[in-house]
């Protein structure tokens, strides 16, 4: 075989057309062997001489696209020292651009014998580990533009490869869970006509099933254990695992662009699936453990911020390198639209507090790629001062927790502010103004992936996860949910109204805030997991989404939601609001005012009283202040939100001076949420009976 002495840049394996580059970073190693196997289990070891900044590197002619490799690095086992250098150990290219196969696991994939971690396991682990894979990089993207849809336009949908279409039933039984079904016809139909501009892919980076759940008869269905940061995901390929799951990637990112949503990933930067000093050794630890871990004092133990047994070295040139590296790249081959920070306070952790100047942010805000797409962080992680929702750099959105809190708060009756409400309403100014940032810094949600369904939210008190094997134990015990009056599945009519509306009410909440909704998979036809809300290990019908035969009464309200906010700019704004009127908008009402339920202008004790929970909110769309695409002035209708969280029916007074006729557009209270018949009119002054925990909305045409 040939070697060539190759380049030390770019790293990993690099095809092109001829033969491939192999690149490596290790500065623990003193020697380093690239071993290319084959079908029939043996491999061909070719060590790499050439060495340029610790970037061990050759050039093999006519290595070709599926090729199957890994590293053995020589070098010392000193773990008083952080160095776990083992040769026996075949190591995973952290550049991998495709990974293959799965771990079996056993004692051979770590370093040290299980019940005497001093003690170097010399046991060959190639046998029983995934191998990385020289991928082709070629690509037919034909006209393929990303949507770029501004964040006042997006809607995003968080969803799981596997759940979202596993149990889809118009899809072909083989495509099912795979990156191909997102593709599918049937799929994107669903998503556009629910009005969704951006798909939020949990994660799909290369990850490890936990030897842990293994061994309980589970998986780690979420999939935040991430070892190759390039690679997408192999069991979510139909076509195979030696480089076909990039182009089956590619073409789903393809095909959903042509409909024009865009991809969003959930990325997993603050750790691998390492584990901590008794996890296995499959890449990073073997190559150079200290470079690329945060380490205690003592250099045996790792720094854990994410509860996940390590933290990557946010301090690390080659960390850093290899992250700014991985998002370049899953921009421009990958071609996807954003990012969402798993933990990502964890990021900002370059020395122990967390630090919004970091490097890791500096590096993001000057990167000419990286920049220009969507970033979301999830503003906290499980270290010391980790919670950091509103104190993320202006560039960056987040997921606001405070949201969350605050509307699940209101509709289950515990006592909040109507002042904080109101702050979460119109895009939590508290949160966003102070740095220069608008309301759609904020991610609005009421559910996520972590937690309850929508479903499940409004029907249980109590998680219920004995499934996960750890006696009820794990998840939050403190879910801010409400039963309505029974635990779990019941025949009640009077509980099952109640929870039908409780959701309609979330999800007009959520697509009538200002800022970026975000809603999760399946939510908007009443998923359930049976009460579970940490179904992080169910790669099953538990946790997969099980689809109505008919579209029901929910799906066709949060159609209607997404596009009531969709054709009216005034739920949408881009500036918040200012509380008077707007100069040049010729109205001399405000763009906003606020109403107790009698139509009398809220005072500072209404906004104090921590039992209120009704109120009327005016939203004036002629005193919109900012200009359109090309500095037009935006005009919209007005609307009047009415909201009534308290346990009883109340009568509402449409105020007197915020314009003569109204129309009803939504009311909670009824089956689908919209009014008993089209074009229902009232007057100021007349008053409207809402029933128990409902909302209505009147709109004014401008």
């Amino acid at each position: 075989m040939q070697v060539w002495p190759g380049e030390a840049y770019p790293l990993g394996a690099t095809y092109d057309g001829a033969g491939t580059n192999f690149a490596v970073f290790t500065e623990a190693a003193d020697r380093v062997e690239l071993c290319l196997l084959h079908d029939d289990g043996s491999e061909t070891a070719v060590e790499l001489r050439e060495s340029d900044a610790f970037v061990r590197h050759a050039y093999l002619p006519g290595v070709m696209p599926g090729q199957r490799y890994g590293y053995r690095v020589h070098g010392p086992y000193a773990p008083e020292r952080g160095l776990r250098c083992n040769s026996a150990k075949l190591l995973l290219d952290p550049y991998a651009r495709a990974i293959s196969g799965s771990i079996q696991w056993g004692e051979e994939v770590y370093g040290y014998h299980f019940g005497e971690p001093e003690r170097r396991n010399d046991l060959d682990s190639a046998p029983h580990t995934m191998t990385s894979v020289v991928v082709n990089p070629y690509f037919d993207w034909g006209d393929d533009r990303r949507p770029r849809t501004e964040y006042h336009h997006t809607v995003i949908y968080e969803a799981h490869v596997k759940g979202l279409t596993m149990r889809h039933p118009g899809l072909p039984e083989e495509l099912r869970g795979t990156y191909a079904a997102l593709a599918h016809p049937v799929l994107i139909e669903h998503l556009t006509e629910l009005g969704v501009t951006a798909l939020e892919l949990m994660p799909v980076h290369q990850f490890v099933n936990d030897h842990r759940l293994v061994d309980m008869g589970l998986n780690n269905y979420w999939g935040y254990n991430t070892i190759g940061f390039f690679a997408p995901h192999n069991a979510y390929a139909s076509w195979g695992d030696r480089g076909q799951q990039v182009l089956e990637f590619k073409s789903a990112v393809k095909a959903l662009h042509e409909a024009g949503i865009e991809v969003i990933l959930d990325v997993v930067y603050n750790h691998t699936a390492e584990g901590n000093h008794l996890g296995p050794t499959l890449s990073f630890k073997g190559l150079d453990n200290p470079s690329y871990y945060r380490l205690t004092d003592d250099p045996r133990y790792y720094m854990d911020t994410t509860g996940t047994g390590n933290s990557l070295l946010m301090r690390s040139p080659h960390v850093l390198q290899m992250i700014m590296d991985s998002l370049r790249y899953w921009v421009t081959e990958m071609h996807v639209d954003g990012f969402r920070f798993d933990l990502a306070a964890t990021l900002a952790r370059q020395f122990h507090e967390v630090d919004r100047l970091s490097s890791f942010f500096d590096l993001v805000q000057q990167d000419p790629v990286v920049s220009q797409v969507k970033l979301i962080a999830e503003p906290w992680d499980v270290g010391e001062g980790g919670y950091q929702v509103g104190n993320f750099p202006p560039l960056w959105t987040e997921w606001n927790g405070k949201y969350r809190d605050t509307v699940r708060d209101l509709w289950r009756g515990e006592p909040r502010t109507l002042a904080e409400f109101a702050s979460r309403l119109t895009g939590s100014s508290d949160l966003y103004q102070d740095d220069g940032r608008r309301p759609l810094a904020s991610i609005n949600f009421v559910t996520c992936h972590d937690g309850f369904t929508l479903h499940d939210m409004v029907s249980y008190n109590e998680k219920h996860n004995h499934a996960n094997g750890e006696d009820n134990r794990d998840g939050e015990s403190h879910n801010r949910s409400w039963n309505c009056g029974a635990e779990g599945e019941t025949d009640d009519p009077a509980v099952l109204e109640l929870r039908a509306r409780q959701m309609r009410n979330f999800i007009a909440t959520l697509l009538l805030s200002q800022g970026v909704p975000m809603i999760s998979h399946g939510d908007e036809f009443a998923r359930t997991q049976r009460g579970n809300n940490n179904a992080y290990c169910q790669d099953n019908e538990l946790a997969w989404v099980s689809w109505p035969e008919e579209d029901p009464d929910l799906l066709r309200f949060t159609r209607a939601m997404v596009w009531l906010r969709k054709d009216h700019p005034v739920f949408r704004r881009r500036r918040f609001f200012h509380g008077r009127p707007v100069e040049g908008t010729h109205d001399e009402l405000s763009d906003i005012a606020w109403f107790t339920p009698e139509g009398g202008e809220m005072t500072q004790r209404d906004w104090n009283s921590a039992r209120a929970s009704a109120l009327t909110v005016f939203l004036n769309g002629n005193a919109i202040s900012e200009p359109g695409a090309r500095g037009e002035r935006i005009a919209d209708d007005s609307f009047l939100l009415m909201f009534n969280a308290s346990p009883k029916s109340l009568d509402f007074v449409v105020p007197v001076d915020h314009g003569r006729q109204w129309e009803v557009v939504v009311d909670t209270s009824r089956t689908d949420g919209l009014p008993s018949e089209t074009g229902v009119k009232v007057q100021a002054g007349d008053r409207l009976t809402l029933v128990d925990r409902s909302l209505t909305v009147l709109r004014r045409p401008v």
